[in-house]
């Protein structure tokens, strides 16, 4: 009962987490639209939060190894709240890029916490339970998140107060459980080069993963505004995309584990390409088209990251899997920390669909990579299990790594 009761904690801690700096990202968008911010300062804030999320990755576990797990959490909690009432305080959009450095560094630093304590806490039996609980948190909070602008007025006092608050709330459940902290892990060395030494492929799969998913749900309402969707309905566009991907993990998982995952990966690529394509010509047929051509973006391309991840352990040994996690994250942060301006400078020079035209260029050059890539070499006969891999943390390496070798 104890363990499910700390289980209730951690999840309940990241759900109102993800709602209020997840929340942040599209209400920092639309409010800047609202502002007469250029596109390019838009683009700014999304590459200012990834700044933050990189920071926090890797400073949170040294933190917790310095404070303890709950402590840790409190300060990374403090600096997202912080980020997000100074908001209130000017609309200069270099300082808002600056506070959203915080809240970046706030959700890697309380996913740290939350995955560390989790991992020390599952059990063979409890772990399928867990990780399954974990996924649907983590996707369920992520569409809520998108969704959170449809209620809240944008460039509005309330709207920032009220998800400062969220972030003060997630500490609660956290800091009372009863449940004693685990002890701290050892703080895994970050080797970027492992990931390129494992698989250049998967290392290529993250950046254009990051490219598509950082540039959509960071500068995906400066496209539904020009488009001409209302606020509400942006909030759809960009939760029809995380729905998109959340309902493709379990049919790509099933073809990654029965089929060559480097042509799983290469059609994915194509597949995404045309959803680029769909998505462009779709701008004026309607806001039903406008949503179902972002829900069939999601589902081709959120997956990529996870299967380019899953690709890449099959080349790594047991003992390397943790830091082989951390260094995809380490590439996934550098691809989201440039994409959102270029992308933004791109709307802002060739208009909207330049933000689509960008993104299939991406996927154009893993197709042909990949390609590439399978004249080097046959693929592993043993492979370990596809799973969901969260964007969270350096650290999530840690939980995935028994359920990739089961």
């Amino acid at each position: 009962m104890r363990t499910i009761i700390s289980f209730a904690a951690l999840f309940l801690s990241a759900i109102l987490l993800q709602l209020s700096t997840g929340g942040v990202g599209p209400l920092d968008a639309i409010s800047g639209i609202t502002l007469e911010f250029t596109t390019e300062q838009i683009g700014l804030l999304g590459s200012a939060h990834f700044i933050g999320f990189f920071v926090g990755c890797w400073w949170a576990p040294r933190l917790m190894g310095s404070v303890g797990h709950s402590r840790a959490f409190a300060v990374c909690t403090a600096l997202g709240a912080m980020g997000l009432i100074g908001h209130t305080l000017t609309n200069d959009p270099h300082i808002w890029a600056i506070l959203r450095i915080a809240s970046g560094t706030c959700i890697a630093g309380c996913y740290t916490v939350i995955e560390a304590w989790l991992n020390a806490k599952v059990t063979n039996e409890t772990r399928g339970r867990a990780m399954g609980t974990y996924r649907l948190v983590d996707l369920g909070a992520s569409l809520g998140a998108q969704m959170i602008i449809a209620v809240l007025p944008p460039a509005s006092y309330v709207s920032y107060n009220l998800l400062a608050i969220l972030c003060c709330a997630s500490l609660l459940p956290l800091t009372l459980t009863r449940a004693n902290q685990p002890p701290t892990p050892n703080t895994q060395r970050l080797r970027p080069k492992l990931a390129w030494a494992c698989s250049p492929l998967a290392v290529a799969g993250v950046i254009v993963s990051a490219l598509s998913s950082a540039s959509f749900r960071m500068v995906g309402p400066v496209y539904g505004q020009e488009v001409g969707l209302g606020i509400d309905q942006i909030a759809f566009f960009l939760a029809s995309f995380v729905l998109g991907g959340a309902l493709a993990q379990y049919p790509l998982g099933w073809l990654a584990d029965k089929y060559d995952r480097r042509w799983v990966l290469i059609w994915l690529s194509a597949a995404a390409v045309l959803s680029c394509g769909i998505t462009m010509a779709a701008s004026g047929a309607g806001t039903v088209g406008v949503m179902l051509a972002a829900g069939f973006f999601g589902l081709t391309t959120f997956p990529i990251f996870s299967l380019s991840s899953a690709h890449a352990n099959d080349f790594a040994t047991s003992e390397e899997r943790v830091e082989l996690s951390a260094a995809l994250m380490f590439w996934y942060a550098l691809g989201a920390i440039a994409s959102p301006y270029i992308s933004s400078t791109l709307i802002e020079q060739f208009g909207p669909g330049a933000l689509f035209a960008f993104v299939a260029v991406g996927h154009l050059g893993l197709i042909i990579f990949g390609l590439a890539r399978m004249r080097s070499r046959p693929t592993p006969e043993e492979r370990t299990n596809y799973v969901y891999a969260p964007r969270t943390s350096f650290t999530v390496g840690r939980l995935l790594k028994r359920s990739r070798e089961e």
